[in-house]
């Protein structure tokens, strides 16, 4: 079918919203753009098409590509203020005398930042930012399982790594994710990250995701789980509606913040 060059314009533009905000709506494209919403969802569908986008209910989300594997500073910087919320949030999950898994992420380091007034906590985590930080707090036990490093996040991974896990068993296990779709389960761009993560659920009495809401409807390399294996996700109100009610029927907490 041939696009007329208003229809190229404005899916051009539709684009272009999408990669700066990382999600569109259809009520506010159709006003914005003087067309029907039947019109934009069908520009939504054609994209979706096309690979260019996510169609979620009510509009659409950015797709990235799924082998992308950000420096650990980038992903500071995104989304910080949501992950401050979210990190403050997760660590009233804790409790004094926790044994707890602390999985590499610029979220689970926001968890960190709030473990100063534990008097008693053993910390397992393969993230080295998040051990040099609690190195500082004196009655934080840290136990760092060894492996070999990933540049890109500052974390351990491999058999070592997975080896010397598999010897502890926690009470919680805080995990960040670099995508979340309720249907296929939570994903990150590494492989031996994901199988080094499973071995964190295995051997944890309770998994709590903790991420923002822009890694929802998002697929990354490798599969981490399935969401059957978590037990609360705590991330913030701008969760596609979809998702918080299949999470919800499948009994799976989810806390927003």
């Amino acid at each position: 079918m041939n696009q007329t060059p208003s229809t190229v314009i404005r899916r051009a533009g539709i684009l272009e919203q999408i990669r700066k905000a990382g999600k569109v709506q259809v009520d506010l494209l159709s006003t914005e753009f003087l067309v029907s919403e039947v019109t934009i969802r069908n520009d939504l569908t054609q994209l979706e098409k096309k690979g260019l986008l996510i169609r979620t209910r009510g509009g659409a989300i950015y797709r990235e590509r799924v082998g992308l594997d950000y420096d650990f500073s980038e992903k500071q910087k995104k989304n910080f203020h949501l992950k401050e919320k979210i990190g403050a949030r997760a660590a009233r999950y804790i409790n004094e005398g926790d044994a707890i898994f602390l999985d590499s992420g610029s979220t689970t380091m926001e968890i960190a930042k709030q473990l100063d007034g534990f008097a008693q906590l053993t910390v397992i985590t393969n993230a080295l930012p998040i051990a040099g930080h609690l190195a500082r707090y004196k009655n934080i036990k840290v136990i760092v399982p060894g492996g070999y490093l990933r540049e890109n996040s500052l974390s351990l991974v491999g058999s070592l790594a997975e080896q010397n896990t598999s010897g502890f068993f926690c009470d919680k296990l805080f995990l960040g994710v670099d995508g979340f779709d309720s249907r296929y389960g939570l994903t990150t761009p590494n492989p031996e990250e994901a199988q080094l993560n499973r071995t964190m659920i295995e051997h944890a009495q309770e998994t709590i995701v903790v991420t923002d809401s822009s890694k929802f409807l998002h697929r990354s390399l490798a599969l981490i789980a399935p969401i059957s294996k978590i037990h609360t996700v705590i991330t913030d109100r701008g969760i596609p509606s979809g998702e918080k009610e299949i999470l919800q029927e499948s009994g799976i907490q989810c806390i927003l913040v």
